[in-house]
């Protein structure tokens, strides 16, 4: 008996039904949507940074003057060339996962293979370059006082270059207690670990070293950091001096506004986990290729489908990259 096949107003359009709604499968679908709320996130992120600093751009740090380290090049002031290298990593490993899902459309385990590990390798060197900058943000280099209204005051000598309170602070040999519970302070949270130097030893090597003035952070007219006077600058740090910063943290920022550093930690680290989160996945991905299992599917679509979360990830670091360090 011939059976005929009644067909519906909406067979044979895009949503009509079946498991490939505009000619895309479930899994692919529901990477989109997750992408597409993932920058909505980082969206609302980056807004509330921009926000910020368009109303304390006045105060806040210039990017120039904050990454300008390299590893194994210390003293060395290289603006930005290290975090250029992280940026042109990421994006060749953006490059070698499209060659990787080009590969799996030909069925060629063996591309595929060599071009994952070669986004892995790029995605490791990535984080671990991340992780230094972050070790070094938070270490800092120079150190500052902060005044008791919580503003930044950097040292700088007559020609306006950063002098790092090692090279003029002079050590007094005083004994230095942190407050502790067997000190019979049962609890405090004013107080973070012992800096290097006290407020009086800075002040004292300020003065026998005549060479030196104080930086604030306040922008003036031309973008750059107002420096004041002998004068001005002694009278600042004996009468609103509080104590001394070095590094950065939640707390304090021996660069400027807190809030920067804030937003650096948080911005920067939600999307260190991404990367993270992409390189696990990538691993598993890979010793999958390995073991055959896509070949044995006949289709390296989850390949494509952690390709297009590795290339949102690099998209994301373009514009974190934007704001924090060319903005």
């Amino acid at each position: 008996m011939d059976t005929t096949v009644v067909k519906t107003g909406t067979e044979g359009k895009t949503w009509g039904g079946g498991n490939q709604p505009l000619k895309a499968s479930y899994g692919k679908m529901m990477m989109w949507f997750f992408i597409v709320s993932d920058a909505l996130t980082f969206s609302g992120f980056l807004a509330a940074y921009g926000f910020s600093r368009f109303k304390f751009a006045e105060f806040w740090p210039i990017a120039d003057e904050v990454f300008t380290h390299v590893p194994f090049m210390h003293g060395q002031e290289l603006p930005m060339i290290y975090v250029a290298f992280m940026t042109f990593i990421l994006i060749m490993s953006s490059v070698t996962m499209v060659l990787a899902v080009d590969a799996g459309h030909k069925m060629n385990k063996t591309k595929v293979t060599w071009y994952m590990f070669l986004t892995i390798i790029g995605g490791v060197i990535f984080l671990g370059s991340q992780a230094w900058e972050w070790a070094t943000f938070i270490k800092g280099d120079y150190g500052a006082i902060q005044t008791k209204g919580g503003n930044i005051l950097q040292f700088v000598d007559a020609d306006g270059n950063r002098v790092a309170l090692r090279d003029f602070a002079i050590s007094q040999h005083k004994d230095r207690t942190l407050h502790e519970r067997k000190n019979g302070i049962w609890f405090t949270n004013d107080e973070a670990d012992l800096p290097s130097y006290t407020l009086n030893e800075v002040i004292a090597g300020f003065e026998a070293n005549e060479n030196l003035l104080v930086r604030t952070q306040l922008l003036n007219e031309e973008g750059q950091k107002t420096v004041l006077s002998r004068t001005e600058s002694l009278e600042i740090l004996k009468t609103n001096g509080k104590q001394v910063v070095e590094g950065a943290n939640l707390h304090v920022n021996e660069y400027g506004s807190p809030l920067f550093a804030d937003f650096f930690f948080f911005i920067t680290g939600f999307h260190g986990f991404h990367v993270f989160s992409g390189v696990v996945i990538n691993i598993i991905i890979f010793f999958n290729v390995l073991l055959g299992t896509y070949e044995r599917r006949g289709s390296y679509e989850m390949v494509e489908k952690v390709g297009l979360y590795w290339h949102f990830v690099d998209l994301v670091w373009v514009f974190v990259f934007t704001f924090f360090y060319l903005v």
